[in-house]
C-alpha cells in the first residue's frame, strides 16, 4: 500500500499529544512515509519543547537515529516498518514500545476532545474528505478548536470553525454579507489566495453551500486574484445582469458578460449566480450608506463606486450602467435620458402633448429608483421639472376678466409654478441637464409672461378705476376683515412675513402642517385666497398700510403707532423685539405676551426673507420654519391662538444674466417714477392705492426687468409673484374654531401631485358648495367666489362611477358591512374608489383628498375608515404603501371579498 506523506501538521499535532502525556521515553516511532521536506526540528507546546523529525525506511536507521540522539533530545522517527521488523531491542527504546499509528481523524477527535464523528467528515463524496483533517492540523488556532454543542462532531461544525479561521471572520458573519466585507481587507485575501488548492476547493464549497449562490460568484472573483474588486464588480454584475422583464438580452450585455469572465477566473456566471452577487453588493453598500455616515466606510463606499465604474469601462460596458441604482454613472445616464425626454416634449409651437409628459414621467421613475445617497437635490429638480411640463401640457384658460380671478389665479395655480421654475432656475452642474432645464425654463417663463401681462393689466385698470373691492382682499382690509372676526372668538397670532411670495409660502404651510399639529383653515373650507398689496409693493407701503388699514407710508415707528392706535391692548412686534439672550428663542416678555389671552392680538414681523433678499442666495432656501426660527419659536408658544400668516409683498429673483437694466430717475430697483412713460415691459399705474410717487409710477411687470443696483431678490413691480399677497389661517387641531372657516382643501393642483396613469382627469370630482343667488364682484363677501357666467341653471347630474364601483355598492355584503361600522357616505366611498381605478389601483392621499372632496387633514381618517370597510375577513384590499403617503387597491382581492363576479 502506498500511503500519502503526512502533513507536517499532524506529525506537530501527534508530538503535541505525546508530551502531554508525561512520557519518560525520548523517542517517538510513528507509522508514516518515511519522507520529511521540513525543519528538522519541531518546536512545540507552550514549553517551547523541541523535537528532531527522522525519516526511518530501515531498521538500521531506526538504530542510527537512537545511536546519534544527544543528551535530553527527543526524537520522532517516521517508518513504515511494522513491530515485528523493528525488533524488541529497538521498540524498547520507544514510547509504549511500539510504532504508534497516525489516523488523521483519530487526530481530529483529540482536537475537539470527541469521538463521535459525523461520517460526512470523512466521505469524500459527501462534501468531506482527507484535507479537511490536514487543515484542521495545519490551521488549528492557539486556543485549539471550539468544541460542538452536542456530542458528535459534525461537518457543518468543523467546516464552519475551519472556514472562520482561515478568512478570519466570526463563525457567525460567514454569510455573503460577511465575506464581501472580508474582500475590502486585501491582506486577508491575500493569505488566503495561500492555501492548498484542495483547502481553497473545500473552502469555497461549503461557503456556496451554506450562504447562497452569491458566494460562487465571490469565491471565483478571490481566486482569479480580483477579490479586492467583488464588491465593484457584483455592482456591475447589477447592471450586466438587471431582474429579469422578459426582453431578450442585448449583443452589447452579451459580449460585456464575455468580457468579465477573465474576473471570475474564466467562469460565466449564471443567472441565479450573478443575481445574487448584485443584491449581495447593493446590500453592502445600503448598510455603508446607512451606517450613521461613517466617514471611513463612505469613503470606501466611493471607491467601490469608483472601481465599479473603471471597470465597466474597461469591459466597455459603461453606457450599460443606466441599468445600475446605485452608481454614479448610472444616475447620469438616468438623468441624460430624462431630460433628453424632456427636449422632445418642448414643441417649437402648442402645448406639450399629453404622451411626451407620459414618456418623461417614465423615464423620471428610473431616477426615482437611482438610490445614490448624494442625489436627493438633484432628483428633487427632476421633479419640479416634470410638474412644470405637466403644467404646460395643460391648456392655457380663458384670460381672467377680474383683478379677482387673477389673484386666484397666483395663489391656486402659478404660485405653484414660480415655486418650481425657482428649482429649474438653480439649475444642474451637468451641461447637458442644464440645457434642457434652461429650455424647459424658457417655455414655462413664455407661458408666466403672458400670465404677468394680463394681471399687470387688471391691476393698473382696476386700480385707477378706484373700484370697490368685494371678494378682494387689499392689504389695508386684512385687519378688518379677516384678523377682527377671529378676535371676536380667539386671541390671534399674526405673523407679517416680509417679503414672502405665494411660491414661499407653499413651502411654510407645508413644514408647519406636516405633523397635524396645525391645520389650516380657509373660507368655507374652500380654495386658498390671497391679498392684494399696495403700490408699489415695497415695505414702507404695503406693510404700512396693513397696520393703518389705509394706504399708508412709513417705516417701524408709523407702523406701531398705527397698530397701538386700532388694538390698544395687542402687543406689535419687530426683529428686534424678537430677539433674546443666550438659551432663549424667545424673549420672556414675548412667551409672556403670546400665553396671556388678555393680550388678544399679537403681532409678529418676520424679516428672515426679505433679509435673504437683500443679503444671500434665497433661491437656494426652502422656506419651511426650520429655516425660519423665530416662526418655529412663535408657534411653539402660540397654540391657544388662530395664528394667520400673511406678508407685506412677495418678490422676484434676480435673473443673472438674463436681468435687464434700464435707467431711472430714482435709486429704486422694481418702480420708478411716471416720467418718461412706460416703455416695453413695464405698466404705468395711478390712483389712491398708490403710495408713492405722488400716487403714479411706472411698474416692470417683465420679472427680469430692475432699475437699481443688482440684489439677490426684488420688490415693488407689478408682476402677481410681488403684488399678491398669501393668507393662510391656522389652528392647533380644531377646522371649527373660526365660524366661517373650515378645514383647507389640498392646495396644490392636480398638475403638481402627480398624473394619474392613463387618463388626464379623474372621474370623480369634489362637489362644490351650494352658493346664494349670484352676485357682482363688487357686491361679494369674503367667503363668496365670483360666478361663471351661465345661461340657466341646470340641475347637476350624478357623477358616474366605474361598474366595479357601482357594483360594489349595490352588493350585499358591502351593505352588511356598511351598517356595522362608521358611517361613510356611498358617493364618499365611490369617489375614493373611482380616483384609485383611475390610476392603476395607486393614487396618494393628497390626489385622493383632493378629487374626492376631503379636507386634507382628514383624508388619513377617510382611508382608514374605508380600509376597515373594505376589510373582510381581515384580507388587506386597501393598503399604505411604504412611503406612508401612496395608497394601494387590490382590485381582484375586492371582487373576490365582495362577490363583484357574480354582481
Amino acid at each position: 500500500m502506498i500511503r500519502e506523506p503526512v502533513q507536517p501538521a499532524t506529525i506537530r499535532r501527534k508530538v503535541e499529544a505525546w508530551l502531554s502525556e508525561g512520557d519518560s521515553q525520548m523517542a517517538l516511532a510513528l507509522r508514516a512515509t518515511p519522507v520529511w521536506d521540513d525543519e528538522p526540528i519541531l518546536t512545540v507546546g507552550e514549553n517551547a519543547n523541541a523535537a528532531r523529525v527522522v525519516p526511518c525506511p530501515t531498521p538500521i536507521a531506526v538504530r542510527a537515529a537512537l545511536h546519534d540522539r544527544r543528551e535530553g533530545e527527543r526524537l520522532v522517527l517516521l517508518t513504515e516498518l511494522t513491530d515485528l521488523e523493528l525488533g524488541d531491542g529497538l521498540l524498547a527504546h520507544l514510547s509504549r514500545g511500539q510504532i504508534r499509528s497516525v489516523d488523521r481523524w483519530d487526530l481530529v477527535r483529540q482536537m475537539f476532545k470527541l469521538t463521535n464523528l459525523d461520517p460526512t467528515i470523512v466521505s469524500s463524496t459527501m462534501g468531506g474528505g482527507g484535507w479537511i483533517a490536514d487543515a484542521l492540523a495545519q490551521y488549528q488556532p492557539r486556543e485549539g478548536w471550539p468544541p460542538p454543542p452536542g456530542t458528535v462532531l459534525t461537518r457543518d461544525h468543523v467546516l464552519r470553525c475551519l472556514s472562520a479561521q482561515l478568512l478570519g471572520l466570526d463563525r457567525g458573519r460567514l454569510d455573503s454579507a460577511g465575506l464581501l466585507q472580508w474582500t475590502t481587507d486585501a491582506h486577508s485575501l491575500l493569505q488566503f489566495s495561500h492555501l492548498p488548492s484542495d483547502v481553497l476547493n473545500g473552502i469555497t464549497g461549503y461557503l456556496t453551500e451554506i450562504a447562497g449562490p452569491a458566494v460562487a460568484s465571490i469565491m471565483a472573483a478571490v481566486r482569479s486574484g480580483h477579490g479586492v474588486d467583488a464588491i465593484p464588480l457584483g455592482l456591475l454584475a447589477a447592471a450586466l445582469w438587471p431582474v429579469p422583464n422578459g426582453a431578450p438580452v442585448s449583443t452589447d450585455v452579451i459580449i460585456a458578460r464575455t468580457r468579465l469572465e477573465p474576473y471570475f477566473g474564466g467562469e460565466r456566471l449564471t443567472d441565479e449566480q450573478a443575481y445574487a452577487f448584485r443584491v449581495a453588493a447593493e446590500a453592502w453598500v445600503d448598510r455603508a450608506l446607512d451606517s450613521d455616515r461613517d466617514a471611513g466606510l463612505l469613503r470606501e463606499v466611493h471607491r467601490v463606486f469608483n472601481r465599479a465604474e473603471d471597470l465597466a469601462k474597461k469591459v466597455d460596458a459603461a453606457r450599460l450602467l443606466t441599468a445600475s441604482d446605485l452608481l454614479p454613472l448610472g444616475f447620469t445616464h438616468r438623468l441624460h435620458a430624462f431630460t433628453a425626454s424632456i427636449r422632445r416634449a418642448l414643441p417649437t409651437k402648442g402645448r406639450v402633448s399629453a404622451e411626451a409628459v407620459l414618456s418623461a414621467q417614465h423615464a423620471l421613475e428610473a431616477v426615482e429608483r437611482h438610490r445614490g445617497a448624494d442625489n436627493q437635490s438633484r432628483v428633487d429638480t427632476a421633479r419640479m421639472a416634470l410638474r412644470l411640463l405637466r403644467w404646460l401640457s395643460t391648456p392655457e384658460p380663458a384670460a381672467p376678466q377680474t383683478l379677482l380671478k387673477a389673484v386666484w389665479r397666483q395663489v391656486r395655480e402659478d404660485g405653484w409654478v414660480d415655486r418650481a421654475r425657482l428649482d429649474l432656475f438653480v439649475g444642474d452642474t451637468d451641461p447637458n441637464v442644464a440645457q434642457a432645464y434652461r429650455q424647459l425654463y424658457h417655455a414655462v417663463d413664455q407661458r408666466r409672461a403672458l400670465h404677468d401681462h394680463q394681471f399687470a393689466n387688471l391691476l393698473a385698470t382696476s386700480t385707477a378705476a378706484e373700484s370697490e373691492p368685494g371678494t378682494l382682499l387689499r392689504v389695508e382690509d386684512v385687519l378688518d376683515r379677516v384678523v377682527a372676526p377671529i378676535l371676536e372668538r380667539h386671541p390671534v397670532l399674526l405673523l407679517v412675513m416680509d417679503g414672502m411670495s405665494v411660491a414661499a409660502a407653499t413651502e411654510l404651510v407645508e413644514s408647519v402642517t406636516r405633523s397635524g399639529s396645525w391645520l389650516e383653515l380657509t373660507p368655507d373650507g374652500g380654495a386658498r385666497t390671497g391679498v392684494l398689496a399696495a403700490l408699489p409693493s415695497v415695505t414702507e407701503v404695503s406693510r404700512c398700510s396693513l397696520f393703518s388699514g389705509r394706504i399708508a407710508v412709513g417705516k417701524a415707528k408709523a407702523e406701531r403707532a398705527a397698530f397701538t392706535q386700532r388694538f390698544p391692548k395687542g402687543m406689535l412686534l419687530h426683529k428686534g423685539s424678537l430677539r433674546a439672550g443666550a438659551g432663549s428663542a424667545l424673549d420672556f416678555d414675548v412667551v409672556e405676551a403670546v400665553a396671556n389671552r388678555n393680550v388678544p392680538l399679537v403681532a409678529a414681523v418676520v424679516n428672515t426673507i426679505d433679509d435673504a433678499l437683500d443679503r444671500s442666495e434665497p433661491d437656494t432656501i426652502v422656506w419651511g420654519q426650520e429655516n425660519i426660527a423665530a416662526v418655529r419659536a412663535l408657534l411653539e408658544v402660540a397654540q391657544d391662538r388662530v395664528v394667520v400668516l400673511v406678508s407685506d409683498h412677495g418678490h422676484v429673483l434676480d435673473r443673472g444674466p438674463d436681468s435687464v437694466t434700464r435707467t431711472s430717475p430714482s435709486s429704486e430697483n422694481r418702480w420708478r417714477p411716471s416720467n418718461p412713460p412706460a416703455g416695453e415691459g413695464e405698466i404705468a399705474v395711478h390712483g389712491s392705492r398708490v403710495g408713492l410717487g405722488n400716487s403714479s409710477v411706472v411698474l416692470p411687470w417683465r420679472e427680469e426687468l430692475r432699475y437699481g443696483p443688482r440684489k439677490s431678490g426684488y420688490h415693488g413691480g407689478a408682476s402677481p409673484a410681488e403684488v399678491v399677497i398669501p393668507l393662510i389661517v391656522l389652528s392647533a387641531g380644531d377646522d371649527q374654531a373660526v365660524p366661517g372657516w373650515g378645514g383647507a382643501p389640498v392646495a396644490s393642483p392636480d398638475w403638481w401631485r402627480e398624473a394619474l396613469t392613463g387618463a388626464t382627469a379623474v372621474a370623480a370630482a369634489p362637489v362644490a358648495p351650494r352658493r346664494p343667488t349670484p352676485k357682482s364682484d363688487q357686491d361679494l363677501t369674503l367667503f363668496d367666489e365670483s360666478p361663471a357666467p351661465t345661461s340657466a341653471p341646470e340641475k347637476s347630474p350624478k357623477p358616474k362611477h366605474p361598474a366595479l364601483v357601482e357594483a360594489l355598492l349595490a352588493s350585499e355584503i358591502y351593505r352588511q358591512r356598511q351598517g356595522t361600522r362608521a358611517p361613510l357616505p356611498n358617493e364618499r366611498v365611490a369617489a375614493l374608489l373611482t380616483v384609485l381605478l383611475a390610476g392603476g389601483g395607486r393614487a396618494t392621499l393628497d390626489t385622493m383628498a383632493a378629487h374626492a372632496g376631503v379636507p386634507a387633514h382628514r383624508i388619513g381618517g377617510t382611508v382608514t375608515a374605508l380600509r376597515k370597510l373594505l376589510q373582510v375577513e381581515g384580507y388587506p384590499v386597501l393598503d399604505i404603501d411604504a412611503d406612508g403617503q401612496t395608497v394601494k387597491l387590490d382590485t381582484a382581492l375586492l371582487i373576490e371579498q365582495f362577490d363583484l363576479e357574480q354582481a
